[in-house]
């Protein structure tokens, strides 16, 4: 089986993790080409990595040597990428947030389906171990009574994730969505309805800190989202409750437990591994086995509905119905 030329997209700070696992975890991918506005090191990590540099994404998606694309830029970008990526017939391994607006997501569903490219969403949290063990156990628990996320970093310094016109918006999108995403693979229901407040600690154009109530189709659970870019700490907690027991997690601190009465139990949990590096394997399993993607372009645009009914939600201050994701 031959190796699959990928160009990426995107360099910076997150785009980095690709290219070293690309290199060092997953041999079914080289690293044929990549694109960095910041051209000068682009050009030397182009350089130090043996592969082509482009300074524009378009003329790297056209590169005859580059047979998939993997796109690590800000959501504003993706429409207009889907749609050459579509055109160029490449596969995509696009990170989250698919796009910046319910309307952007849709269209490109709807383009990159036509194409019939194969396309994995890069919904990294999916991979990871504690969130993994939590879904495992779930269900033996009975009937859901209630799910409660939060995801909260240290202020970021990332200027342009504060620019709606780079950022396209603020924590909700960008982190905002990672939780969407679980609750939905958690509990196995769409979101009906939302309600949400948002708060600006650190920003100023985009905010930093929210909270969002989620009504869920064909269940009563209670369902909250907390997310937070204005603290000195980190965390990412999962905190479950059910008829038959309770579940608490924290996908960001390693660790996981059962509780019965005030009886906790650790949770058997496997070896951590590194989310990026499993995205790009299930991404070269979907491009050169056939695989079916653990997440699909489908599921990214959900998240970004949600996403956008919150925030609806917080500048009305009233409960916002989610329309059709189609």
């Amino acid at each position: 089986m031959g190796r699959l030329a990928v160009g990426l997209i995107g360099a910076g700070k997150h785009g980095r993790r690709y290219t070293h696992h690309i290199r060092a975890d997953v041999p079914e991918l080289a690293l044929a080409a990549l694109c960095r506005r910041d051209a000068v090191r682009g050009r030397e990590q182009a350089r130090a990595l043996g592969c082509r540099f482009h300074d524009d994404w378009a003329a790297l998606i056209a590169d005859p040597a580059v047979e998939a694309v993997i796109a690590v830029v800000p959501p504003t970008l993706h429409p207009a990428l889907a749609a050459a990526v579509a055109a160029a017939r490449k596969p995509l391994l696009i990170e989250k947030p698919l796009a910046p607006t319910a309307a952007a997501a849709r269209e490109m569903v709807r383009v990159l389906g036509a194409a019939g490219v194969p396309v994995l969403m890069a919904h990294t949290l999916r991979w990871n171990t504690v969130v993994r063990a939590i879904r495992e156990r779930l269900p033996s628990l009975g009937p859901l009574r209630a799910l409660y996320l939060n995801q909260r970093f240290e202020p970021s310094s990332l200027a342009w994730l504060d620019d709606p016109r780079t950022a396209g918006g603020g924590i909700i999108l960008h982190t905002g969505v990672h939780s969407f995403d679980l609750v939905r693979w958690l509990t196995g229901h769409e979101v009906a309805r939302v309600w949400c407040r948002v708060a600006c600690a650190d920003t100023s154009r985009t905010e930093d800190n929210f909270v969002a109530v989620l009504e869920l189709e064909g269940s009563d659970a209670l369902v909250a989202v907390n997310g937070s870019r204005s603290t000195a700490g980190r965390s990412g907690l999962i905190d479950v409750a059910a008829a038959g027991g309770q579940l608490v997690g924290d996908h960001a601190l390693g660790f996981a437990y059962g509780v019965l009465g005030l009886e906790r139990t650790p949770l058997p949990l496997t070896e951590p591994v590194p989310t990026v590096r499993e995205a790009l394997r299930a991404f070269a399993r979907l491009v050169l086995n056939g695989d079916p993607p653990p997440v699909t372009l489908e599921d990214g645009a959900r998240a970004v509905l949600i996403a956008e009914a919150c925030r609806r939600a917080a500048a009305s201050h009233s409960a916002v119905s989610l329309e059709p994701a189609t």
